[in-house]
């Protein structure tokens, strides 16, 4: 029995661990408790595995190493600086202003609350990064009023839940620079590869409602007018967007000598620019060229715009790292509060406390992580793990497929970070080993772990969205009617089928891979590549005394004559350097 349980510690250690968590103890202190007591019972148990266990009280000694590491981790204050940034913003009113804006903007079709919603959602994961902060924002200003103009309860609250779990995915994520540093490669590659899957998970939420509004149309009913507050003017707006168009494309031209390939960014920046200071003109010296809408869509929209290109643009060009670009889009954020009058020192201390408690919280479970794998990886358990999934039946297709069921179950469970610390330290050596660029198994299991905000009855998306949302009936402050709350019921039905959703980009992720290997650049066929040897006078083209090559040999079988261009050695006498 001794003998058994020595030779099988992995597998009996990771199945400990499932229990310790299934048991509810805090996941930082599961991790740690189990490395430590399987380390002790492994030291007893090592001379009876037979070799499989190398464990002994030595080892203890690269443990304050290891926590080191982990402290001294640069690419782990990304973490700190996306929070704080997202945190500010929230607190700077952008979310209002940009739901209010969009919403009047799409509010004539039918469902176009939740166009705004999903619109917004994208927005603020490309500048937050933070699922709590944009699922709080928009269940606060958005579900009130799309309950008071006729909305299912359901598919406005399953709109605000998956559109608030898009800051997972879309580049500036927490995850991503989690799952990064756990495969170690670079934040900046996940980036890029993360950024065209964000964008289609977000174009089917967008396909999802318009289905819906075609199928049920009372389901999600078009902003009445009496709510268009801002009027009309999409005309002014697309003439003022051809206009800053024209202006990029100019600069583009101009700027191409000095900048080359990156000449197309800094003339959309100067396009931008031009068009959002003269809508600032307009509206405050009261010229009114552009209508309301367009003036208010432009200064609204700009601003985060600029923040996204300060964090993503200058990380995608080279120019910051992601930490740097952290650090740029925390002052961003800061600036932008500011300049809205809504920066205090009481909401700075806010900002900070919960990035403190944040960058606690997985810093606690990077050291309980560092702790397990270090007594895992002593009684061979990461072998154990790479066999058995290398092993699968239908090789890289089926091990996509055993993880991606796996992780889906687990997301029922533990949250993302948790997953990306135990899990995906165990996946990348297999994944590895069966030649899976990183990078896409990386943003494939980010889609994946996505789903584990949306989980009912565990998704903390939904638990976001449930602490705000109306629980007992209310008086609504526009129309004074009396409104009936969201049931926990309703939450939950609303968020399935956009776990759905989730579930199919999966499947896109695998049955199209470029879209995240573009990372990589433009593929090279190496058919392509032709070698073209420099003409060289002296070596087979007549000169030393050799034919050009290709040429016949010269008649009579003789050598063919010196060059006349270079002098004769005559081997027989000393060398002369006259």
């Amino acid at each position: 029995m001794i003998h058994f349980i020595a030779e099988n510690m992995a597998p009996i250690m990771f199945f400990c661990l499932i229990i310790f968590l299934l048991l509810g103890y805090p996941v930082a202190f599961s991790l740690a408790a189990n490395g430590l007591l399987f380390f002790f019972i492994g030291v007893e148990l090592a001379p009876f595995s037979s070799g499989s266990i190398n464990l002994s009280w030595p080892l203890l000694y690269a443990m304050p190493e290891r926590l080191w590491g982990v402290m001294s981790n640069d690419t782990l204050l990304a973490i700190p600086f996306f929070t704080f940034m997202g945190i500010v913003l929230e607190r700077s009113g952008m979310a209002e202003d940009l739901l209010d804006t969009i919403g009047q903007l799409f509010g004539p079709i039918r469902g176009g609350l939740a166009y705004a919603v999903i619109f917004v959602g994208a927005l603020l994961a490309a500048t937050t990064g933070v699922v709590a902060a944009s699922v709080i924002a928009m269940g606060l200003i958005s579900l009130p009023i799309m309950l008071r103009y006729g909305y299912d309860r359901r598919v406005a609250s399953g709109v605000i839940a998956a559109s608030g779990t898009l800051a997972q995915i879309i580049p500036p994520s927490l995850v991503l620079i989690v799952l990064a540093d756990q495969l170690g490669r670079s934040v900046g590659d996940m980036y890029k590869g993360a950024l065209i899957p964000g964008l289609v998970l977000t174009g089917l939420y967008i396909l999802y409602i318009l289905v819906m509004s075609i199928v049920r149309p009372k389901s999600m009913p078009a902003l009445p007018l009496e709510a268009r507050t801002l009027g009309h003017g999409v005309t002014s707006l697309f003439v003022a967007l051809a206009a800053a168009f024209a202006v990029a494309y100019v600069a583009h031209v101009l700027l191409t000598p000095t900048f080359g390939v990156d000449a197309d960014i800094w003339g959309a920046v100067v396009g931008i620019i031009l068009i959002y200071i003269f809508a600032i003109v307009d509206r405050a010296m009261g010229l009114n060229i552009m209508s309301r809408l367009a003036q208010q869509v432009i200064i609204v929209l700009i601003p985060p715009l600029a923040l996204i290109f300060l964090v993503l643009g200058t990380i995608f060009l080279g120019i910051a790292t992601p930490t740097e670009g952290g650090a740029m889009g925390a002052v961003g954020a800061l600036i932008m509060a500011a300049a809205k009058g809504r920066l205090s020192m009481e909401v700075v201390k806010q900002a900070l406390a919960a990035t403190t408690r944040l960058s606690s919280f997985v810093l606690f479970i990077l050291i309980g992580a560092r702790v397990f794998s270090l007594t895992f990886y002593g009684v061979n358990g990461h072998l154990w793990v790479e066999h058995l999934l290398t092993s699968l039946p239908g090789g890289e297709l089926g091990f996509l497929i055993v993880v991606n069921v796996l992780v889906f179950f687990l997301a029922f469970f533990l949250d993302f970070f948790e997953l990306a610390f135990i899990i995906v330290p165990l996946l990348a050596p297999a994944a590895d080993k069966l030649g899976i660029d990183l990078i896409w198994f990386g943003v494939l299991l980010g889609v994946n772990m996505q789903t584990s905000f949306m989980h009912p009855p565990f998704g903390f998306a939904l638990f976001y969205l449930r602490s705000v949302a109306a629980k007992v009936p209310y008086l609504d402050k526009v129309t004074g009617k009396r409104m009936q709350p969201v049931t926990t019921g309703q939450i939950y039905w609303g968020a399935v089928p956009f776990v759905c959703i989730q579930v199919v980009m999966v499947g896109l992720v695998i049955a199209f891979p470029q879209m995240v290997m573009h990372y990589k650049g433009p593929v090279v066929d190496p058919n392509s590549i032709q070698i073209k040897m420099p003409d060289m006078p002296g070596l087979g083209g007549g000169g030393l005394g050799l034919p050009p090559l290709g040429s016949p040999p010269p008649a009579g079988g003789g050598t063919a004559p010196a060059n006349p261009t270079l002098p004769a050695n005559d081997l027989s006498k000393p060398p002369s350097f006259n």
